[in-house]
């Protein structure tokens, strides 16, 4: 079992009243010191494991890091999930049940709701890629998650590698169309809690068995607005409408179907549509190269540079994924925020932390209770958790960032 290098394990189980503090802006910008290693170890070919201890505004800050060398044919990254896009599971089940050697928590997701009557889907704000497969596509900006990002970032940012091994940060768009009797309906949504007003998205069987009436609610500016009234749902199993209504509905999509659902506009277009229509139906996320592995979140580090606009204010435990500057080097981090021996980050001094561990590009991954980074080492039969989260347990995510070694399975 690997153990944290440090002697203040005792001090770090402490309790913490919370786990985000808001700054003065002057203690906030305060300069991150240089990051000390407490402890080094390589677990597994091209994956090293550190312990590290820095400063925050606060006081110190303890976290994990991976460093994944993309360069050994004997390690591959991808991505990890629930059976599910709609579902969530702890970091730790997704990586045995995928046989991750470690990963860490992904992107921000649809953890609470307002709407009544409309449960919370799981699902996660930003496109999936696992194996070179789409499995879902952004929400609209304004139906977000998770804390304010710099000015220019999109919920389509993702950071994932190419079949080149090289990873990077990019932004996916998904395109699509249905082809029925009728002029060309644009698809502008796969799998996602949210759809862009006006439009038509499609859910397929990677959904899963969760309500699609959240897809409807809200508007691309407000994630509290009311639910559409003016909506279709219409049902295309095997190239063939089978059926065509105005409720929104749940339960499982067999492999052969594809729901399309849409509001305003959107509705409008698919009421064209009538059983036995044949109807085709086409998408595809693009983007700068090909992703064979991608997850969502916002930059916080690009050619070495922080945003101006950085959040400086508030601290939290946080999960981090940066990029060397040749794209072979993939750094996966957390900082605690669980006790007074560590008080956790800001976004700016998670950006700086980045910086000084080798990261040219970095994204921000969901924090706070989410942040978890877990481990199995050579002899081990699980995953287990190597970081303090703050409520003292791992909270079910949408998705992470799996490590695959020697011949593990490689996110799909």
């Amino acid at each position: 079992m690997l153990k944290r290098w440090t002697k203040t394990l005792s001090v770090l189980l402490a309790p913490v009243a919370a786990c985000a503090v808001a700054l003065p802006a002057t203690a906030a910008t305060a300069p991150t010191r240089t990051v000390k290693y407490l402890g080094t170890r390589h677990v597994w070919p091209g994956v090293v494991f550190r312990t590290y201890e820095t400063t925050g505004p606060k006081g110190p800050v303890l976290g994990d890091l991976l460093d994944v060398d993309l360069r050994n044919p004997r390690v591959a990254v991808g991505l990890l999930h629930p059976p599910a896009v709609a579902a969530r599971e702890t970091v730790s089940a997704m990586a045995d049940a995928q046989h991750a050697v470690a990963g860490v928590n992904g992107d921000f997701f649809n953890i609470s709701e307002t709407h009544a009557g409309v449960p919370a889907t799981g699902s996660a704000v930003g496109p999936e890629v696992a194996g070179g497969r789409a499995l879902k596509a952004a929400v609209p900006f304004g139906q977000r998650f998770g804390p304010m990002p710099p000015e220019g970032a999109t919920t389509e940012d993702v950071i994932g590698v190419g079949a080149d091994r090289t990873a990077r940060i990019s932004a996916l768009h998904l395109t699509g169309t249905a082809d029925g009797p009728g002029p060309r309906i644009e698809v502008g949504g796969l799998n996602q809690y949210a759809l862009q007003v006006g439009g038509v998205g499609a859910f397929t069987s990677a959904w899963g068995p969760v309500s699609r009436l959240r897809s409807v609610c809200g508007t691309d500016t407000s994630r509290a607005a009311a639910c559409s009234v003016n909506t279709e749902e219409v049902t295309v199993r095997r190239g063939t409408v089978t059926h065509a209504g105005t409720a929104i509905g749940a339960g499982a999509i067999p492999p052969d179907t594809t729901v399309l659902v849409g509001r305003e506009a959107g509705a409008d277009a698919l009421r064209r549509l009538r059983p036995g229509d044949r109807v085709r139906i086409a998408y595809h996320l693009s983007g700068p190269g090909h992703l064979r592995f991608a997850v969502g979140g916002f930059g916080i580090l690009r050619d070495g540079a922080a945003p101006p606009d950085l959040d400086a204010v508030t601290l939290a435990a946080r999960t981090a994924a940066g990029v060397s500057r040749n794209g072979r080097h993939l750094y996966l981090v957390v900082a605690d925020a669980s006790s007074p021996a560590s008080t956790g980050l800001t976004l700016a001094g998670l950006a700086a932390l980045l910086r000084e561990m080798g990261a040219d590009d970095a994204m921000d991954l969901d924090g706070g209770g989410s942040t978890t980074l877990v481990l199995r080492g050579p002899g081990e039969p699980v995953a287990s958790v190597r970081n303090f989260p703050p409520n003292g347990v791992e909270r079910p995510v949408a998705n992470g960032i799996g490590v695959f070694a020697q011949r593990g399975l490689t996110g799909k």
